[in-house]
Order: C-alpha cells, then sequence, then structure tokens
C-alpha cells in the first residue's frame, strides 16, 4: 500500500485475515453473521440472519453455557467478552475451535443483552500448557466446575466469619492459585480490614481508610466494579499513592472484587498472586463467582454472629450471674442450655434472690414455649418475682401476684396467650429450713448425705397465668447438713425422648453415682441429657435440644453435721438420713405419698419384711392423728447407723393433747389395733408428751428376723408371741388397713 491511499474497509480487513463478523439481540433471539462467521460455523458462506436454536445447535453444550456466563461478566465489569467455542457437526463431533470477543451492553428497557463481535478460528491448545489453561475447554473446564462445587460446599458450612476466611484462604483454584487474600468491610464512610491471609500479621496496612481513598479496595467498594492489576508496573501507574502500601509484599497480580449482598455492596475482596496472571475472561469468571459465594457466606456468618451476640447480651440481662455467692453454709449452682431454635435464651428462666433477714429466694419457671414471646414473657415475670419477693411477700404471695401479672398480660393479647410453671423456694440458711411454693412445676429432689435420692412432695397450684386469684399453699422442709436438693425445668427430665417417669430415673443414677462439687454435678447432669456435641461424637444423646434445659442446685455444708441418736436407749449413732413431710387433715391424700417416700428412704434395706412393716406402722399412726384429731401430722424419718448396723427411728408429731393407749379390740372392732400392731412390729416404741401435742415414734434395727420377746424399751411392756389365729388376724388387719388408707 503507497503512502497516501485511502485503507481498505474494515470487512475487507476481516475478511482477509479470516475474520468474522456476528451480531446477537437476545430479545429478538436473532443472531446476524458475515459470510466468515457463516463459514465458521459450518454453515454455507453468506451472510444469513439465524436464529438463537440454530446457532446454538452447531456449539458445543457446555460451551452454550459458558459464554452466557462470560456475557454477564463482562457487562458486570464494563469489559471484554472473549470465550473458546467448540464448533460441531451433524454427527456431534467437534470441526473447529474458534475465538469470539465482543463487547456486550444490556438494555434495561428491554432487558436484553446486545452484543457485536468477532469470531476467529485458533489451534485447539494442548492440556496443561499455559495457553491450556486459558482455554474454556477440556479438563480445565472440568477441574473448575468441581472446583467451584467444592468451594460452595465448604463456603455454606461456615459458621462464623473466621471460618469463613479459613475456606477461602484454603481454596486451590484451577490453574491459578492466590497466594494471599483480605476481606475489607465498610463501616459508614470508613474501609476497614476483616480478615486476611498470606501476610504478616501486622501488615495489612492501615486498620481503616476513607472510602474516597485512591486505593483499588476502596474504588472497588464505592463503585462496585472488579479491579484486575496484572503487573506492579500497571498498580504502580494506577494508584501511584497506595503503591508504597502494596510494593513492600513483593505480589505480582491483584484481583479487587465487589462483595455483594441484596444489592449493595458490602466489602472488597483482594486476591494476591506471586506471579503474573493476564486475568482472562475464564479467570475472571471463576473470581467472580467465587466472590459470589465468599459474599452469601460472609453475610451468613454475619447475621449469624450478631444473632447470637444479641441472645448472649439477652441472655446476661435476663438470667443472673450467680457467682461466689456468701451463703452461710450453703452453696448454690446453676446451668441454662438453650435450645438449638437460634436463640441464646427462652422460656425458662432460674434466679436467686437476696431477702431480708440474711434470707434468699430460688425460682426456677418455664413459660410456655421457646421463641422470642416465650424470652419477652420470661423476662418481665422474672422481674415482677423478683420486685414481689423483694416486698418481703411470703412464697404463696410471691406466686398469687406473679400469676395475675401474667394473666393481666393474657388479657391484653388474648390471640397468643402463654402461661408459666414455677417453683419458688424462700430459704433459711440458718436452719436449712425452706418454704416452696410451686406452681404446676415439677417437685423438687434432695440428695442425701449417702446419696440417697428421694423426690419430695411438696403442695401445689396451677400454672401462673390461667386465673388471676390462684392459690398457692406453701409447704415447708429442712435441707439437712449434707443434703443437695434438685429444682429444674422439664427439659432437663424430658429431653431425648423421656417421660417423667423414665428421666427421673436418669437423674437420679447421676445424682447417686457422682461424686464431685456442686459444680461438677451441675456439669454432670446437663451432660448426661444435652450428651456430647454431634460435631464430636455421635451417639443417643447427641444434640437433643427439644426444650430449653434449666437447673438450680442447693447444698447444705456438712461441717455441722454431728452424731444424732435415735430416742431409744443404746450407743450413739450417727443420722445417715433424714427427712420431714407434713400431712394436713385437709389433705389425707398425702398419707399414700408419706408411704411411698418412706419405701424411697429405704430403697436398700435389707429386709423387704421390715420395709413393708416400716409403712404399716406409718400409714396406722398417720391414719390415727387424722381420724383421732383435729390437728396436722409431722412426719420425721431418719436413718441411724452405728457399730450394731442401722436402725429407721419414725416420729409422728400431731397437737392432739390425748395419749393413746393400748387397747384389746373386739374382733369385730373397726379401729383400736394401731398400737397393738406397733407392739407387736416395732423393735420399740414410745409416746413422747410435748408442750402442746405428743409424738408418736417406734424404730425397727436392719435385720432378716423379726423382733423376739420383749425389751421393754421406750414404753409399754412387748406382748408374748402371737398365736396362728393372732397372726392370721394381724395379717388380714396388715390387708385391709392398707386398703382403708390408701386415698
Amino acid at each position: 500500500m503507497r503512502t497516501g491511499e485511502s485503507l481498505p474497509s474494515v470487512r475487507d480487513v476481516l475478511a482477509l485475515v479470516e475474520t468474522g463478523r456476528w451480531h446477537w439481540d437476545t430479545a429478538a433471539g436473532l443472531v446476524t453473521v458475515d459470510e466468515v462467521s457463516a463459514r465458521l460455523l459450518g454453515l454455507p458462506a453468506e451472510q444469513v440472519t439465524l436464529t438463537e436454536a440454530r446457532v446454538r445447535a452447531r456449539l458445543h453444550p457446555v460451551d452454550w453455557n459458558e459464554i452466557t456466563g462470560v456475557v454477564r461478566l463482562a457487562v458486570a465489569e464494563g469489559t471484554l467478552a472473549e470465550v473458546r467455542i467448540r464448533i460441531m457437526d451433524d454427527q456431534g463431533q467437534v470441526v473447529r475451535v474458534v475465538r469470539s470477543r465482543s463487547k456486550p451492553t444490556f438494555d434495561p428497557l428491554r432487558k436484553a443483552y446486545l452484543l457485536t463481535g468477532t469470531l476467529q478460528e485458533v489451534t485447539d491448545p494442548a492440556p496443561g500448557t499455559p495457553a491450556g489453561r486459558s482455554a474454556v475447554t477440556g479438563d480445565w473446564r472440568r477441574s473448575r466446575e468441581a472446583f467451584l462445587l467444592d468451594a460452595g460446599r465448604a463456603l455454606a458450612e461456615a459458621r462464623s466469619t473466621q471460618e469463613v476466611l479459613r475456606v477461602a484462604a484454603n481454596l486451590s483454584m484451577p490453574g491459578f492459585s492466590p497466594d494471599g487474600l483480605a476481606v475489607y468491610g465498610v463501616t459508614g464512610d470508613q474501609l476497614t480490614v476483616i480478615g486476611h491471609h498470606g501476610q504478616e500479621p501486622d501488615s495489612e496496612g492501615p486498620f481503616s481508610m476513607p472510602l474516597d481513598t485512591a486505593f483499588p479496595a476502596a474504588e472497588v467498594a464505592r463503585t462496585g466494579r472488579a479491579i484486575y492489576v496484572s503487573s506492579p508496573q500497571q498498580y504502580r501507574a494506577r494508584y501511584p499513592l497506595t503503591w508504597p502500601l502494596a510494593e513492600r509484599f513483593g505480589h505480582q497480580s491483584w484481583a479487587f472484587l465487589p462483595l455483594t449482598a441484596s444489592g449493595r455492596t458490602m466489602g472488597t475482596w483482594m486476591v494476591v498472586f506471586a506471579h503474573p496472571v493476564t486475568f482472562t475472561p475464564d479467570e475472571r469468571s471463576v473470581l467472580t463467582t467465587v466472590a459470589r459465594m465468599l459474599s452469601q457466606a460472609l453475610t451468613r456468618a454475619g447475621t449469624a454472629e450478631s444473632e447470637r451476640a444479641l441472645t448472649n447480651d439477652l441472655q446476661r440481662s435476663m438470667l443472673p450471674r450467680l457467682g461466689p455467692q456468701r451463703i452461710p453454709g450453703m452453696s448454690v449452682a446453676a446451668r441454662y442450655v438453650p435450645t438449638g431454635g437460634g436463640l441464646q435464651v427462652g422460656g425458662d428462666w432460674y434466679d436467686v434472690i437476696t431477702l431480708p433477714n440474711e434470707r434468699f429466694a430460688l425460682v426456677i419457671g418455664d413459660v410456655q414455649g421457646h421463641d422470642v414471646r416465650a424470652a419477652g414473657l420470661m423476662g418481665q415475670l422474672r422481674i415482677a418475682l423478683r420486685a414481689y419477693a423483694s416486698e418481703g411477700h411470703r412464697p404463696d404471695a410471691v406466686l398469687s401476684r406473679a400469676s395475675r401479672f401474667l394473666y393481666g398480660i393474657n388479657e391484653a393479647d388474648p390471640v397468643d396467650p402463654r402461661y408459666a410453671t414455677c417453683l419458688y423456694v424462700e430459704v433459711d440458711p440458718a436452719g436449712g429450713v425452706l418454704d416452696v411454693a410451686r406452681a404446676g412445676h415439677h417437685d423438687p429432689a434432695v440428695r442425701m448425705p449417702d446419696a440417697t435420692v428421694l423426690t419430695r412432695q411438696t403442695a401445689g397450684g396451677v400454672p401462673l397465668g390461667i386465673v388471676p386469684d390462684a392459690d398457692y399453699p406453701t409447704t415447708r422442709m429442712v435441707l439437712e447438713p449434707g443434703e443437695t436438693m434438685l429444682i429444674c425445668t422439664d427439659g432437663l427430665i424430658e429431653t431425648g425422648g423421656h417421660d417423667l417417669d423414665t428421666g427421673w430415673r436418669r437423674l437420679r443414677t447421676i445424682l447417686e453415682r457422682h461424686q464431685g462439687s456442686l459444680e461438677e454435678l451441675a456439669d454432670a447432669l446437663v451432660q448426661a441429657v444435652h450428651g456430647p456435641s454431634s460435631h464430636h461424637t455421635t451417639g443417643p444423646l447427641t444434640d437433643r435440644r427439644e426444650d430449653d434445659i434449666a437447673l438450680l442446685l442447693l447444698t447444705r455444708q456438712a461441717e455441722d453435721l454431728g452424731a444424732g441418736a435415735g430416742t431409744g436407749p443404746g450407743p450413739v449413732r450417727q443420722a445417715l438420713r433424714r427427712t420431714m413431710l407434713t400431712v394436713e387433715q385437709s389433705e389425707p391424700e398425702r398419707v399414700a405419698e408419706a408411704r411411698q417416700h418412706l419405701r424411697e428412704m429405704l430403697h436398700d434395706w435389707c429386709s423387704p419384711d421390715q420395709v413393708d412393716s416400716a409403712v404399716l406402722l406409718l400409714s396406722e399412726v398417720l391414719t390415727n392423728v387424722l381420724v383421732h384429731t383435729d390437728a396436722d401430722a409431722l412426719l420425721e424419718a431418719e436413718i441411724l447407723g452405728g457399730p450394731e448396723g442401722r436402725r429407721i427411728h419414725i416420729e409422728v408429731t400431731d397437737g392432739g393433747a390425748d395419749l393413746p393407749h393400748i387397747r384389746t379390740p373386739g374382733e369385730l372392732a373397726s379401729s383400736g389395733r394401731g398400737l397393738l400392731l406397733i407392739e407387736l412390729l416395732a423393735h420399740t416404741w414410745g409416746v413422747t408428751p410435748r408442750g402442746t401435742g405428743k409424738s408418736i415414734w417406734f424404730e425397727l434395727d436392719e435385720s432378716d428376723s423379726p423382733p423376739e420377746g420383749a425389751d421393754g424399751t421406750g414404753g409399754a411392756e412387748r406382748a408374748a408371741a402371737p398365736t396362728p389365729h393372732e397372726e392370721r388376724r394381724l395379717h388380714e388387719e396388715r390387708r385391709l388397713h392398707e386398703n382403708r388408707a390408701t386415698p
């Protein structure tokens, strides 16, 4: 071509270099190609307008999907779309490989892409070579798809921001693995470093910088467009002010990609390479896909961490921190385990309230449900209970006022009424006296010094919030030195598919076998129910979180545990177990509870016949008090230990003034045989007058043989051995008495 001659047309130049032209309108679904492009597609060499379906039929199916992804990426980044395409014949065989380059634009009104580009045949590079790595064909594509699947799965499983960063740092991208990364977040008008990998801990540069700084990560956060820097020279020329920050690391290539969530740029992901990277469309596509997954993972992790922080603060504000409780002669331990529903606090709660006169109160309760509303009601109810208790009200009055308070809340919101169970215990540390009021909650359990566990029956009322004026009777009991009381919510009992019966048996085993401190006992109870974490161990107790778990343990220290003695003569004996129970005139059904209570106390007694005898005599004495007096009966039972073995001492006190005496009833008499049964079955017994009332007591020594003869101690002379007729009568009397005393 001579100087001054006009340049040939673009069409002629492209034809000379075997480069075709094409235009694609995705809204119309039509592709227009010239003669060269038509020939490269395996069609007659003429300009023609084709449908998308016809063009797609000439391309490898995988490559067609690749084109759509590259086009979207190019529009997002404002760059050229470059892709290698395998052309197929009618038999499905690859006839050639072409390279397409285009400048796509997006029409928001038509919601369509418009592309004009070129098509040129290229030689398919051998797999494994640098050129082969850049091609979107063959093994590289399969490796990339497998990598993205693995990366997506790993990022989806990350539960915290640090886990997400560790996963991103360990990603091995196919063909171009990064040597370091950093994640920047946007806080107000500042760009902050969330985390980094691949550089010294103190070398991530400034902790924060303004968004208008001439720094690639800040520019990406402002504009939402990715920036690729392929060489140090390009970095220095484009960002001279911040080049000194990057120069000292010795990296050769950088990629800065926006982290976008819900259409908002939340930060920037910086990926650095120790070797030059050209950032082909294929490589940019991989980085962009990982950035999207990383954005979603960071969003999920951030949301989860915010929820955990919120619920942890909520838990700290709603649940007390016991700390070192300075209670003279007593110790308290507490545990709370939320359900697996996401909240760290639910409807269960516990509280320890300081009361006047050096007393304190233990409260445990469960609001129906374990959602946000249950947590809110729990907080209100806990504050109300604390206020009522601080005013000096007795346990029954505290629960009555709390029930009226929750009933008023339910009246204001009748669509979703909630109720609550509660156990309130007022404790006098000086004497170990416990006044218990119960609103539909479980009874407390007591672990005695010898590890025997008894469920202490207490009077109770309906759950809080059901009726405005509910009554909650108070039960008084004594926590002896060395004893530990457990109160808990039903999550500790029923979690893991248990009912009340099997759940208590599980807890009883832990209480009886544990040897350690009170804090260790609390941990053992939770571990037995909640089980090990499923991330470490599998088994029948893994992650059993059907309900919240709350428990309180109260123990009376045993340093004051002295030697107690029975009323009868003999060597000094130490009290191994001791329990008290009140049977009121209006509650004759508690006679059956007292019998069951005594059987539990004598669970390891060597003679079953003696257990039956003790239960029969107790039932007889309690029934006589209810029938022949107008007073309540106070039961005190203790097992004494000494050199000669164990002895059970049972004493029933009432306010009646008349002293009992032995009678000889006729065969048809309906009463008068109580003391006769005591005389025949007890080893020793007696009647002790009190200032107001009296006490009837009897004792049985642990042995395999029944009492022989009369020892004359403790009261009346023992009668002679019964005749066979009397034995049959006593057996029938025992059977009739059991049936009569059963409520």
